[in-house]
């Protein structure tokens, strides 16, 4: 069993480590679904693409140990760490912009089981308000505010045109809205107390286009045959670039030298000529 020792109701964590929080608890639910009733560090830390250490670290800091030689208690970590997400709670989110984005999103069945519920859709398109969509009527932007109130909407997600999507924020801080989830490719300014999450597609792509880059140039340069080393870059199982080379399975390593072979094969050897001897008195 997990030892959780007193921590704060709400633990100051670094936002590192509330980043991965969600990626723990992704792979918890699949260990459960798998039936698993615990799970080591490593096993988890593997399922969440983090190192042991790490994850140890991140839950420390939620007071959760594990148990030497059991690991954590699936279902007491989910818990846990739902506690500390506030998922223990139903939010209930707003989206604004039923575009195809919109329409995505407000399709996406894997929300409920995360503990949100998308409760309201609101666009400005005279062609879309008032239209159903999974069960739900779009309704207007100018009815924000009211539809914010009605449905108790904690979070707000943007998935407008970038040059409506300032004008959207503004319309949901004003209504009480304090969590926003942007889609749009542009950077929002919104007072302090609101907390604003990016999620910009085409970014992440060029990140990805720069790593790709790399690795055809690096090819480029040696002619396909494989990455550049650098001096001091290791291979697994053979060392540094600038080490000595292993010793081969089979192959002695600083083998001696092999004694010279004189034509015919007969073995030679350097003969040291005696000091003469010196006869006193002779």
């Amino acid at each position: 069993m997990d030892h959780y020792p007193p921590v704060p109701e709400l633990p100051d964590l670094p936002e590192a480590t509330i980043a991965r929080l969600p990626e723990y608890l992704r792979a918890l639910h699949l260990l459960a679904e798998t039936g698993a009733d615990t799970v080591s560090s490593e096993g988890l830390a593997a399922a969440a693409g983090v190192s042991s250490a790490k994850l140890r670290k991140d839950l420390s800091q939620l007071g959760s140990y594990g148990t030497r030689g059991v690991g954590y208690d699936v279902t007491r970590l989910v818990e846990h760490i739902e506690h500390v997400l506030g998922l223990t709670k139903r939010r209930n989110v707003a989206l604004i912009g039923i575009g195809n984005l919109g329409q995505a999103l407000a399709g996406y069945a894997g929300f409920a089981s995360r503990g949100f519920r998308i409760s309201a859709l609101v666009d400005v398109d005279p062609a879309r308000v008032g239209q159903r969509l999974g069960g739900l009527t779009v309704t207007h932007l100018d009815d924000l505010p009211e539809t914010v109130r009605t449905e108790q909407v904690a979070i707000g997600v943007i998935t407008t045109p970038a040059p409506a999507a300032q004008v959207v924020a503004d319309r949901l801080v004003a209504a009480g809205v304090t969590s926003i989830l942007n889609f749009a490719p542009c950077v929002l300014t919104v007072p302090d107390y609101v907390d604003v999450r990016k999620v910009d597609l085409a970014i992440e792509l060029q990140i990805l286009s720069f790593h790709e880059h790399r690795k055809s140039s690096a090819s480029d340069r040696t002619g396909g045959r494989g990455p550049v080393l650098l001096p001091g870059a290791a291979l697994p199982g053979v060392g540094a670039v600038s080490d000595p080379p292993a010793a081969l399975p089979g192959v002695m390593p600083d083998a001696p030298t092999p004694p010279r072979v004189a034509r015919g094969g007969a073995r030679t050897t350097r003969r040291t000529k005696p000091p003469a001897t010196k006869v006193v008195g002779s």
